[in-house]
């Protein structure tokens, strides 16, 4: 689920518009079946070109890089480019957490991104869903100026016509044999803005949302969006002090053939989330 499902996220805040997108169970009784997309066919003679080719590039390569006497060839190191180490760079990741959200990260731009991408799991969760839980969430993610102000408007938006409106109880569970879903996956950060006391940084996410339940008819599905996050050095780590949301980049769907309700809400169960560090 992302925040732009249900609520007016534009602005920083929550316009609790109350809509969320709701999907008719399927014919056969399982919301989540639907008809398996064929995949693309590739005629063999296409693929015999496609095979070809790759073999010549690679043999021209092999080619090039040996020498006049059919031996690698011994540059000098100044012409060779250097290698460009893959190992992270050696900032440590956290090691706190702080009701379940990683606290203490850098004070410098990886420390910025990492702090975002956690935040934006933390805002988009089952848990912010949960009074008791939101407003853990709002006090550790929240710069304290802000939090007021924050918790009233998640206290609005999340109202108990909405939550019940979704299938949830006003405490955010969900009735007997279903499992509400709601998850984010950052799939990369960027700062656009830096100083030690401010900053700027997007979080481009997919995530999964929905009832997981043999008679949902909101079953879980995924979505793609971008959440832009202004914090501020506050005591020792980045908080929150606003925040925006807009949809895409989404990629073309593939032709997975959609799980079953059971099959999704038992994943859910078993697979746990990450810390994100840079």
């Amino acid at each position: 689920m992302s925040l732009g499902d249900e609520h007016d996220a534009t602005t920083g805040g929550y316009g609790g518009s109350g809509q969320t997108r709701t999907r008719l169970p399927e014919p056969s009784g399982d919301p989540y079946g639907g008809a398996h997309r064929p995949g693309r066919r590739t005629s063999s003679r296409s693929l015999v070109t496609v095979v070809g080719v790759v073999v010549l590039l690679i043999a021209a390569i092999a080619f090039a890089n040996r020498g006049n006497d059919g031996t690698p060839s011994d540059t000098t190191t100044a012409n060779k480019p250097k290698a460009a180490a893959t190992a992270p760079t050696g900032t440590k990741p956290v090691q706190s957490k702080t009701w379940g959200i990683p606290t203490g990260f850098a004070h410098d731009q990886q420390g910025v991104q990492s702090a975002a991408a956690n935040f934006a799991v933390a805002l988009v969760s089952a848990d912010i869903l949960m009074p008791d839980r939101r407003a853990e969430i709002v006090r550790n993610v929240f710069t304290a100026d802000k939090q007021p102000e924050l918790e009233a408007k998640f206290d609005q938006a999340y109202s108990k016509e909405f939550l019940s409106s979704i299938g949830l109880d006003e405490n955010g569970n969900a009735a007997a044999g279903q499992t509400y879903v709601s998850r984010t996956v950052p799939v990369g950060t960027k700062v656009t803005n830096y100083t030690d006391a401010t900053a700027t940084a997007e979080v481009w996410c997919t995530g999964l949302y929905g009832m997981a339940g043999e008679k949902s008819t909101n079953p879980v599905t995924s979505d793609w969006f971008t959440m832009t996050l202004q914090l501020r050095w506050a005591g020792n780590g980045w908080r929150v002090d606003s925040f925006s949301q807009k949809k895409g980049p989404a990629p073309v769907p593939g032709d997975e053939k959609a799980s079953s309700a059971d099959e999704m809400a038992q994943a859910v169960q078993e697979f746990g989330g990450f810390t994100y560090a840079r």
